[in-house]
């Protein structure tokens, strides 16, 4: 490991001597802006009002610029105890200092009203490939409603809650980065995560006096028109949604001198086709209702944020074949604390836990001896920002439960402690 660090510190340097001092989560806004990040960010991906204001005028505020921005990450990855048992890829590169990805971004204001970015990213993980990310296009107009400030929007986006502004809810939330050489919790909801770059979504939103926030959107396959959305996502990766599957959030938001403060409500429905290739075959239904809240105190040097956020999946499996069960339930949980000081030094803890039905099929598949969804951790994070654009990283997860137990969980002898991981990475932006 000490040679690990060696190499990895001659990164930091060179990246400082050489990575032009350029500032934003996606740096063409801040040309645009004319703003630093730290005006839109309290840390990277974490938005301050100004940003949530920004991204709901529609990326619009500022002038017209080059609208380009590139993001890599290089890091090093130790596992406690590597899968060799299970022929595991990713312990081919555990301890590994390596490359881990870099992603380009077309982002920044069309006219007065449209504005958006577009993500590629290039994964070195296993197997490597290159794929469109994240993508969220969206119109806004900012009007007066009873002497009071209105925002009406309309949004396409390929990856629900990728649209939101709070960083409680799943596609921008906590961990805002983690390593692609850890052992990740296996089990998640639909809303979390599971139709990323795979489904189009178009819809529209209303958020009065910075205040109350609501938004109706719907999803469907990714094809057709759409079908830039999941452009390189291997085949095999792919789903195939049942018409027009319903999305939702509504949110109370409350800014007073140093503290904001929200909480809300965000979910979906949603059919699925057992066989994406198949439309004539069984269609499985999720719906996910979820609550959320963050609370942020922002000063200068002092910045405290807390976040938390509960989903609530009901699954109803209509294959016979993927299930033990006819119907399911996931519950997933996940909270976390940060601190910065003068936007430069940072930590975090956060915890999450998913618990639900047992499902000898469903979990077995995934390794659960048991048939049990049962996964609790932490995470704990340092950061050190030198300069705005340049993030080192070090990260901690840990697992007190796995698939259902905390010791043995898949009948071969394997502890959930054995998936802990220690992440040490360089992030930055230009």
């Amino acid at each position: 490991m000490l040679e690990i660090f060696k190499r990895f510190l001659l990164t930091l340097i060179a990246s400082l001597v050489l990575i032009p001092s350029i500032s934003s989560a996606v740096p063409s806004f801040a040309r645009q802006t004319g703003q630093p990040c730290s005006t839109c960010h309290t840390s990277w991906l974490e938005l301050k009002p100004f940003g949530r204001h920004f991204k709901l005028t529609g990326y619009t505020i500022g002038e017209y610029t080059l609208p380009l921005a590139v993001m890599a990450q290089i890091g090093a990855t130790k596992t406690k105890t590597p899968n060799d048992s299970a022929g595991d890829p990713l312990v081919e590169h555990d301890g590994d200092l390596r490359f881990s990805g870099a992603s380009i971004f077309l982002a920044g204001k069309a006219t007065d009203n449209i504005g958006g970015f577009i993500q590629w990213t290039y994964d070195n993980g296993n197997p490597h490939h290159s794929s469109v990310d994240n993508v969220d296009i969206r119109a806004a107009w900012d009007l007066t409603l009873a002497g009071k400030e209105l925002i009406l929007g309309a949004n396409l986006n390929n990856n629900p809650t990728l649209q939101d502004v709070w960083n409680s809810t799943p596609a921008f939330g906590y961990p805002y980065t983690s390593s692609p050489y850890m052992v990740g919790s296996p089990v998640s909801s639909v809303i979390d995560g599971g139709l990323g770059q795979l489904a189009a979504g178009t819809g529209a939103y209303a958020y009065w006096d910075r205040n109350l926030y609501a938004e109706v959107s719907f999803y469907r396959t990714a094809d057709g028109i759409f079908s830039p959305l999941r452009a390189g996502i291997p085949s095999a990766d792919r789903v195939t949604l049942n018409g027009e599957n319903p999305y939702w959030r509504f949110a109370y938001n409350r800014e007073w001198g140093a503290n904001s403060l929200m909480v809300g409500t965000y979910g979906m429905h949603v059919d699925m086709y057992s066989d994406p290739n198949d439309t004539s075959s069984a269609i499985n239904n999720f719906t996910d209702i979820a609550v959320d809240t963050q609370y942020q105190y922002i000063t200068d040097p002092h910045i405290l944020t807390v976040q938390g956020t509960w989903i609530h999946e009901k699954q109803h499996w209509n294959d016979g074949v993927s299930t033990t069960n006819l119907t399911n339930t996931l519950n997933t949980l996940r909270g976390k604390v940060s601190y910065y000081y003068k936007q430069k030094y940072g930590g975090t803890l956060s915890a999450f836990s998913t618990n639900g039905s047992d499902d000898s099929l469903l979990y077995g598949n995934m390794g659960s001896m048991n048939g049990s969804p049962n996964t609790r951790g932490y995470i704990f994070e340092l950061d050190y920002l030198p300069r705005e654009n340049v993030r080192l990283m070090l990260q901690y997860t840990g697992y007190t439960k796995f698939l259902g137990s905390n010791s043995n969980y898949d009948g071969m002898g394997r502890n959930a402690s054995d998936n802990n991981s220690l992440f040490l990475n360089l992030w930055f932006l230009f």
